[in-house]
């Protein structure tokens, strides 16, 4: 199995809603969790596991700022999203 063949088993067995915070990060760059909750149309609650989802497969970056959780999209994350994006 290649690593490409991974990325898109691995898409299959993810939560609709991970495309629309990968895209929102892409399109946004960093942003705090409330702004992206809001602009991905993900509940909060929903939001905090698709983080570690996300954050545990390498594909966004999680930093503290204040009493703020800033997340991007990491080098990986935008490979796995032109992935699909061809795939798809």
């Amino acid at each position: 199995m290649t690593l490409n063949d991974y990325f898109l088993k691995a898409s299959s067995r993810l939560p609709e809603e991970v495309e629309r915070v990968l895209k929102v990060l892409q399109q946004e760059g960093e942003m705090n969790k409330e702004s992206l909750s809001l602009s991905a149309g993900v509940k909060r609650a929903v939001l905090d596991h698709l983080v570690m989802q996300l954050y545990a497969l390498g594909f966004i970056q999680v930093k503290s700022e204040g009493k703020s959780r800033m997340c991007g999209l990491t080098p990986l994350g935008q490979d796995y999203l032109e992935l699909i994006y061809k795939a798809g």
